[in-house]
């Protein structure tokens, strides 16, 4: 499986295939998580992961470079460059691995890596090569390579991106995005959920998370949040607030005062399901992981902010499916989610709406269509 840690969502997406691979054919599956141009590209293209970090966090330039290296003379520029750079290692690292199947979770480990599998068999390529599209209503064309075997596809706007970058209908197979294992079955029961994450039960609970580096403006959000629950429903009002790996947001956070609003302030959490489950809506930056999971859920959410082209399509995704809504102020943020725990009736139909755009089988479907690739190769050779 080849990926780039440029976010989680990438190696979270192949570590959840890699499980459920496990789980239906047990001990029959070697699978190798390789983040290719890390470890084994030269300078520049081994700094993705710090380039990305940087540019996430400027969406002026952010935007420039997605929709700049989307234009078609600018992917040739790049894809010949890397080449030129890369192929050798890119080969050394594909005989050392010498796969039966070759998985791409991320655009850009598409191009450079068919090539070199065709290179390799003498202008024939005979490894099978798929991939899983991570992007859920918006992607960028470096996803869509012609000569792919399979590319799993997660909703109707991907299939149309697909298509008008020239794959046809039997490349495509369109299950949702894989998730997390914790999401492929029923939680349990909400009572004691609260019990264990130590949070106070019968409260209108607002989840507010900020993705694994808790980026955002999540403490404006969170502040704002309690501030107009301690107005509206003083004393039964709840937030969460998941900071991930900021220590910096998560001691601000702490020092906080509401008497009217119980907020909970959590680092870095493994059981983001569990948080799901307990919760009455989610407050989060449009990551395709966390609204796909929050969907299974059947959770009402609210979007705080985007990343330019990558994350844009997120947004309609959500809105139109009717589950959730965006804003990027943080007062009107709190307004909308604090109307929506009042109306048992609006979350109740946003949360069927949530369930409906919802793929909690995604995960298997994608699984098992890839280990009949792999049973073909076996019966082959």
């Amino acid at each position: 499986m080849l990926i780039s840690d440029t976010g989680g969502g990438h190696r979270a997406s192949a570590q959840a295939l890699e499980t459920m691979f496990e789980q239906l054919r047990p001990g029959e599956t070697d699978v190798r998580i390789v983040d290719v141009w890390t470890n084994h590209a030269k300078f520049p293209f081994n700094t993705f992961v710090s380039s990305y970090a940087l540019l996430a966090k400027n969406p002026v330039l952010w935007k420039l470079s997605w929709h700049g290296s989307a234009i078609p003379p600018v992917t040739s520029l790049l894809n010949a460059l890397s080449a030129f750079t890369c192929h050798k290692t890119f080969r050394e690292c594909i005989e050392e691995h010498d796969p039966h199947l070759v998985l791409s979770l991320h655009p850009l480990t598409q191009a450079l890596p068919l090539q070199v599998l065709s290179h390799m068999g003498d202008g024939r390529r005979t490894v099978p090569f798929a991939t899983v599209v991570t992007d859920l209503g918006s992607a960028h064309p470096t996803w869509f390579h012609r000569k792919v075997d399979a590319c799993f596809i997660p909703s109707d706007q991907i299939r149309g991106l697909a298509k008008r970058s020239g794959l046809k209908s039997g490349q495509l197979r369109q299950y949702g995005l894989p998730v997390r294992p914790a999401f492929w079955q029923p939680s349990r029961p909400k009572a004691d959920l609260l019990r264990e994450l130590g949070l106070a039960s019968a409260r209108k609970t607002v989840l507010v998370v900020g993705g694994g580096d808790g980026v955002g403006s999540l403490a404006s959000i969170v502040e704002a949040t309690a501030a107009q629950l301690s107005k509206e429903c003083p004393g039964e009002g709840q937030v969460i607030a998941v900071c991930g790996k900021n220590k910096k947001l998560q001691a601000r956070l702490e020092k906080l005062e509401s008497l009217k609003c119980n907020v909970q302030v959590r680092g870095f959490v493994r059981h983001m399901s569990d948080y799901m489950e307990v919760s009455d809506c989610i407050v989060t930056k449009a990551g395709p992981g966390t609204i796909a999971e929050a969907a299974i859920r059947g959770l009402p959410t609210m979007l705080s902010s985007y990343l330019p082209g990558q994350e844009a399509g997120n947004v309609p995704f959500v809105t139109e499916s009717g589950f959730g809504e965006y804003s990027n102020q943080p007062k009107e943020i709190a307004r909308r989610v604090s109307s929506w725990v009042q109306d048992p009736g609006k979350l109740e139909a946003m949360s069927l709406n949530a369930r409906v755009a919802s793929s909690p089988r995604a995960t298997q479907a994608i699984a098992t269509d890839l280990m009949e690739m792999l049973d073909k190769v076996n019966a082959e050779s």
